[in-house]
């Protein structure tokens, strides 16, 4: 018989018992709409945090050894002296070494008194590593650049007067653009100054608190870490060396494997989902056996039977799917906009692939379910199934 025939006769069955079905495409609805949502959050998630590091990787970090890794500068009288700067300078050349002073103290914005960190840069070399927004980059010593975040909550502009405790007050030439959570430094919160002007306020004369090395070529990153790690750890361990490629990769391998287990939560309702079709389609076919008796004797083939209830198991499959994956836009914004306070991840590529997935994992889903029910009843005595009451 054709085959066209028993996928209507699997049509009719779900319009008949159309309750039960419905009951078995909700399992499948909610399931992939469950696992959709959670694989556009986990996608999100992971692309938040990428956006929200504002390295991308082309960034070494020299600091003075402590045993723990970069230190903020000020909390220790270790420091990078000039020697070693020169050595590191060497060391990466052609590539672009910054040495930073870093701090913090109290200021004052008209009458409000605030706090932040101040970073002392050579003014040349700010431009390569810091972006303006508004106003102009600092000129000699005098002026001051303020993070994005730090102006906002300070009301400054271009032109504002910041008293930073009792180191004097500096006029705000340039507003840098928000940067981000970054490995190296973190001027959103504070003010970046010319290097001499926080030499001269801070008595600073011994040395460096950080060097920041801007790699050309990200992938000569290994050959230059390992230049500097040779010029100035060749005895002893003086200076730690880490660049922002590996690290970067570490905390987007530890948020993809979040994503993952989240899948797996959601991955769940599809199983739940599965055991109640497997449930559905045992009870069609016990309640069926005598109409299967009737078209297995008039000549239709085990493989006949088997594709008909298996055809019942795909058409629960594919509404259950393609309703679930309509749905889990709705849920992904939904989780998105409530979790990460976002929903601008959501119709990207790699989070819409997911709705692929999902929708995939439930009709694939369906039909493993429906499997053993279909391979039973096309495996039933003619005779037998015939006498059945």
């Amino acid at each position: 018989m054709n085959s066209i025939v028993f996928f209507e006769f699997a049509k009719r069955n779900v319009k008949i018992h159309w309750l039960r079905s419905l009951l078995a495409t909700l399992g499948i609805i909610i399931g992939v709409a469950t696992i959709t949502s959670m694989g556009i959050l986990g996608n999100g998630l992971v692309l938040s945090i990428s956006d929200s590091l504002s390295t991308v990787g082309d960034t070494i970090i020299v600091s003075p050894h402590s045993g723990g890794g970069i230190r903020v500068g000020g909390a220790s009288t270790d420091y990078i002296t000039d020697r070693q700067v020169e050595q590191i300078t060497r060391a990466v050349t052609p590539n672009l070494a910054i040495p930073i002073y870093s701090g913090g103290s109290r200021m004052k914005v008209g009458s409000k008194d605030t706090a932040g960190v101040i970073y002392g840069i050579p003014s040349s070399d700010i431009p390569s590593l810091l972006e303006l927004d508004q106003g102009a980059y600092i000129r000699g010593s005098s002026g001051a650049m303020v993070g994005a975040q730090f102006a906002r909550e300070n009301n400054l502009i271009v032109g504002s007067r910041i008293t930073v405790g009792d180191k004097g007050t500096l006029r705000v030439v340039g507003i840098l653009k928000e940067r981000g959570m970054g490995f190296d430094i973190n001027p959103d919160y504070g003010i970046v100054v010319d290097s001499k002007w926080f030499e001269q306020a801070y008595n600073r004369t011994s040395g460096y608190d950080m060097v920041i090395v801007k790699v050309g070529d990200i992938n000569t990153i290994e050959e230059v870490k390992d230049s500097v790690d040779k010029a100035l750890n060749r005895r002893e361990t003086v200076v730690d060396v880490i660049d922002t490629k590996a690290i970067l990769e570490t905390i987007l391998t530890a948020f993809s494997q979040i994503s993952t287990f989240t899948l797996a939560i959601g991955g769940i309702s599809l199983i739940v989902a599965g055991v109640s079709i497997l449930n559905i389609m045992m009870m069609s076919v016990t309640e069926r056996i005598k109409e299967i008796g009737i078209i297995r004797s008039i000549g239709t083939q085990r493989r006949e039977v088997l594709m008909m209830f298996l055809y019942e198991a795909l058409i629960l499959g594919v509404i259950g799917a393609a309703i679930g994956g309509g749905l889990s836009l709705l849920g992904g914004w939904a989780i998105s906009a409530l979790l990460l306070n976002t929903t601008q991840y959501l119709l990207v590529p790699s989070s819409l692939v997911y709705i692929l997935y999902g929708m995939g994992f439930g009709i694939a889903t369906a039909l493993l379910s429906g499997f053993y029910p279909a391979w039973k009843a096309s495996n039933l005595n003619p005779i037998e199934a015939l006498r059945h009451e």
